[in-house]
């Protein structure tokens, strides 16, 4: 059989099904004519149907191209879970301009070089204090032209912190920026092929690289999961309440909560932050029957003392992606609640899709699902990409799919590197058994993965390297019980210099980098190892400090993904 996973589908799928592509701005459309007054969003207990959402989109969309940024045009997303996102999102992406996700997590170092290799130079944001100030720096900075501001009262006051706007004559507020804008006679003319979304992401070797991702790649990336979905959804035959506290700058809950939502008229319950109290509202009293969620977030709920107690029998869909999964959390899910978790696995360069688990099929510990429909994998020599390995033989995994990333922006090198004809090299390692299941081992690339949230050692070694009293340092990532990894420093001083506490460390690097990058573990070391030519080795410093991480990372762990 040429895909062995396929004798596990659900009833009537198929691996070849037809996978529809088209472009963004026609899947909300079409959602919108569908489902008209059905509410698409609620946020702060208030609903926004799909009529409205389209409306708001087209007349963002009128701005943007009123301002001049649409065909060939970046604009750059600093935005956090209000509906501030989508329709700045789609209008956009309506005005013909590609989008720049920038993640408030990030710091200043990986936001200012995601501006400046993007070409954005249109920046939309929040007036919220975790946002706003740090915004204003990319303007000192010279890096925008504009500041679009969205006001957060604007979806009603709940008393979040929020900034005062300097007067400065780049600085727009999205009122002022929308107001008056009239709607085109005629939308730019937008195909499946035109890149939607420069999604950064990267290895150690380098700074964070754009994937680009067009209207085709996530439109067929919904088209896989519904193709997956269907028998479930025919069989249901309801309107889902999805629970969205997954960030939508992040690829999973693009992908898998917003785009794919709207695609099947669902209602999203948008969440600023995962507060585990609010989700378990959203459970027990409003039914919320999908939860996609990361590790982090079901620890927490598996942590609930009073979980036996607690009523979840409303989910009908629940998943974990982003980082692997603990073993023992789902264990305690499965037998306290009765709630089966397991996750799949995908990655920013596919859109999200890549593997998942039937509803039916073996029970297989520590696998990452089969190849969804539409999606080739196999597994390839480390030594040499064009050779296939057999069946239960590791190596590195290669994907190909209509949700496939065309490349790099501006990185053709690396883009030719990342490829091996039309198949695109993961990075990461594992095997896939006789059944089609595939089995992650280990990650050819440095990043660290800390609570479903890339994590790029080479950016905190840069802002260490600023602290006066280092001389070398390496960062590697080493075993969390709560965020799966995060990352350890290990540091050696220069000569005569004071050593400093862990906490005097991650106070000197507040700001330079994001909250989930700072090191959580700090060693200093009188000698760093090197490789033969003299360059400081990640690879021997992980097998002087735990020789058998790899294989005790496969037992630790039942399932793994990455975005």
């Amino acid at each position: 059989m040429t895909h062995p996973g396929e004798q596990f589908y659900p009833e009537g799928v198929r691996w070849d099904d037809p996978i529809p592509r088209g472009t963004l701005p026609d899947l909300l459309s079409q959602a919108a004519a569908e489902y008209g007054a059905r509410p698409a969003l609620e946020f702060r207990d208030r609903p926004i149907s799909y009529s409205d959402l389209e409306d708001k989109v087209e007349i963002a969309a009128s701005a943007f191209l009123r301002a001049g940024y649409g065909k060939g045009h970046s604009v750059a997303l600093f935005l956090g879970n209000t509906p501030d996102h989508p329709v700045n999102f789609f209008g956009a992406l309506k005005a013909g301009a590609r989008i720049v996700h920038l993640s408030p997590l990030d710091g200043e170092i990986a936001l200012s070089h995601k501006l400046s290799d993007s070409g954005a130079r249109v920046l939309v944001t929040s007036n919220l204090s975790a946002l706003l100030p740090t915004a204003l720096k990319f303007l000192d900075k010279g890096l925008l032209d504009r500041l679009i501001v969205c006001e957060d009262d604007n979806w009603g006051k709940v008393g979040t912190q929020q900034a005062a706007l300097p007067d400065h004559p780049a600085i727009i507020t999205h009122q002022q920026f929308i107001d008056g804008a009239a709607k085109p006679t005629q939308w730019p003319a937008i195909t499946a092929d035109d890149v939607a979304l420069l999604q950064y992401t990267g290895g150690t070797t380098g700074l964070p690289k754009g994937a680009m991702l067009s209207h085709g790649n996530l439109t067929s990336a919904v088209s896989v999961y519904d193709v997956w979905g269907k028998p479930a959804r025919l069989e249901r035959n309801a309107v889902e309440r999805v629970i969205c506290v997954l960030p939508l700058f992040h690829i999973y809950a693009l992908t898998v909560v917003l785009l794919s939502s709207i695609r099947r008229g669902n209602l999203i319950s948008l969440h600023q932050r995962f507060d585990v109290d609010a989700v378990m509202r959203d459970i027990e009293v409003k039914r919320a029957t999908a939860f996609p969620g990361v590790p982090t977030m079901w620890i927490a709920i598996a942590a609930l003392p009073d979980l036996d107690k607690r009523d979840l029998s409303s989910l009908v869909s629940v998943g974990s992606g982003g980082a692997p999964l603990p073993v023992e959390v789902a264990r305690i899910l499965e037998r306290r609640v009765g709630m089966k978790l397991k996750s799949g696995w995908g990655m920013t360069e596919t859109c999200s899709p890549g593997t998942a688990h039937p509803k039916e099929g073996p029970d297989k510990p520590g696998s990452i699902g089969l190849m969804l429909p539409g999606i080739e994998m196999d597994v390839v020599s480390l030594e040499d990409s064009t050779k296939l390995m057999p069946v239960g033989e590791v190596g590195e995994i290669r994907i190909r799919g209509p949700n496939v990333t065309k490349g790099y922006w501006n990185r053709p090198a690396e883009t030719a590197d990342a490829f091996v004809g039309d198949r695109f090299l993961t990075g990461d390692i594992g095997y896939m058994d006789a059944d089609g299941y595939f089995y992650l081992v280990d990650r050819k690339k440095d990043m660290i993965i800390s609570g479903g949230f890339n994590v790029y050692p080479q950016m905190i070694e840069q802002a260490i390297y600023t602290h006066p009293s280092v001389q070398e340092v390496i960062v590697i990532g080493i075993p969390d019980d709560y965020r799966g990894e995060a990352a350890k420093a290990f540091i050696k001083l220069r000569d005569g210099a004071n050593s400093f506490t862990l906490d005097e460390l991650r106070a000197f690097l507040a700001g330079k980098l994001g909250k989930h990058e700072l090191p959580a573990a700090l060693d200093f070391v009188d000698e760093l190892p090197r490789t033969p030519v003299g360059k400081l080795s990640r690879h021997e410093l992980r097998m002087q400090q735990s020789p058998q991480q790899g294989a005790s990372q496969k037992q630790q762990f039942a399932t793994g993904g990455r975005s």
